[in-house]
């Protein structure tokens, strides 16, 4: 999900929980504090709040939604305090990113998470995004974590290479969950045996990607097929640039929130915003 600040930048918890029941009411599950929720200029403290504002609102729902929280770092310690917050607050699960700018190596990768997964008893899904942390985590690393630490049950793959997203598919357990990273990737992955997306475009049309999602679990292959090409233009005018600009902006226009960032992001260029509203037009959207 994407948070929404204030004027003065500082999280906007009414909103947030406006949001969070938003997202609920349309069918969808939650992730709080992922990278899309600008989780790398939000406090410790934030991330708590955040968390606490998401399972509040998830138990309140009466949909018993799946909660998941954002909890990596590129300290080993400070991930492993996150996921010790997220498991006593009452999240069902952390997703645990790769450790940025720091470019460990594979080995040191799997004693970074084995360590995080011996803190907590909570499910952990690994999150694979070269193009953000400047490694990727191989998928031999992905099955030895996922065949020797009970609590790493997934992983999120925002690699764009479906080649090793099929590897990881074949070399883990039949129930490691693999979950696209990429909207766009998501009928492919989920044709190969994919359980689903954790998704950008859901925080403008979560009921369609719920919808799209669930034609593929439920093998209407043609529906999702419709959907994915109907969709494709959205889901890539949402990266033009960085995100999560191109979402803030057109849920902005949309009525959702507004598009405020905190630097060193900010709102796209007025081109892209022109392109943006284009798709979201075509779609009517807006």
């Amino acid at each position: 999900m994407i948070t929404p600040f204030k004027e003065d930048l500082l999280l906007d918890e009414e909103k947030y929980r406006e949001f969070i029941r938003f997202q609920i009411d349309n069918g969808c599950q939650i992730l709080t504090m992922g990278t899309t929720g600008e989780s790398a200029t939000m406090s410790h403290e934030e991330h708590h709040i955040a968390m606490d504002i998401a399972v509040d609102e998830a138990s309140k729902s009466g949909k018993n939604p799946f909660v998941l929280a954002g909890a990596g770092s590129n300290s080993t310690k400070e991930a492993i305090s996150l996921s010790k917050y997220a498991e006593n607050a009452g999240v069902d699960a952390v997703l645990v990113v790769v450790p940025y700018y720091n470019k460990p190596v594979q080995h040191s990768l799997i004693d970074h998470f084995s360590a995080i997964a011996d803190s907590i008893s909570l499910p952990i899904i690994l999150y694979n995004v070269p193009s953000r942390t400047g490694r990727n985590l191989e998928p031999e690393t992905v099955a030895k974590l996922a065949n020797t630490k009970e609590n790493i049950v997934g992983i999120k793959c925002a690699s764009g290479n479906i080649d090793q997203i099929t590897k990881i598919i074949k070399t883990t357990p039949d129930d490691f969950l693999v979950l696209s990273g990429d909207d766009s990737m998501t009928y492919h992955i989920m044709a190969l045996g994919g359980k689903g997306v954790i998704s950008v475009a859901s925080n403008i049309i979560p009921s369609k990607m719920f919808e799209f999602t669930n034609n593929m679990l439920n093998n209407e292959w043609t529906k999702a097929r419709n959907m994915q090409l109907q969709l494709y233009d959205l889901f890539k005018v949402l990266f033009i640039e960085t995100n999560p600009g191109p979402v803030k902006y057109a849920a902005e226009i949309m009525g959702l929130m507004n598009k405020r960032m905190r630097m060193p992001l900010t709102p796209p260029l007025e081109a892209n915003q022109n392109k943006i509203k284009e798709i979201l037009r075509g779609l009517e959207l807006i």
